[in-house]
């Protein structure tokens, strides 16, 4: 049961091209977002489509994968777990994130998108 703690699982369209950083020592790190859809039918039966985004996160080896072959709108599924931190903003003001960090991570969709 421990193997399904804190875990993730996502299919959707990368919003932005990964920005990529590498830290001293040479270590790779990806910042991205990918969006995710819903369809569903309200009580009038009218079609209803919801777009929920998630900002993701990874390192190493995943990250120079990442960098290499992903861009804006490319269609991934990852797998990872729910990473919560704080940080204080310019203003002073504590601001809680929210990110997945990326375990596993499949391209899907055609090699040319």
């Amino acid at each position: 049961m421990n193997t399904m703690r804190n875990k993730v699982q996502l299919i959707g369209n990368l919003g932005m091209t990964p920005e990529v950083k590498t830290l001293d020592g040479g270590k790779k790190f990806a910042k991205m977002s990918i969006a995710t859809n819903e369809s569903y039918k309200n009580a009038k039966g009218e079609l209803v489509k919801e777009t929920s985004w998630h900002n993701l996160i990874a390192w190493g080896k995943t990250a120079e994968i990442v960098e290499k072959y992903l861009k804006k709108g490319s269609e991934v599924a990852v797998e990872g777990k729910l990473i919560n931190r704080s940080y204080v903003d310019k203003e002073g003001l504590k601001r809680f994130v929210t990110e997945i960090q990326v375990n596993e991570l499949v391209m899907l969709g055609s090699s040319k998108s």
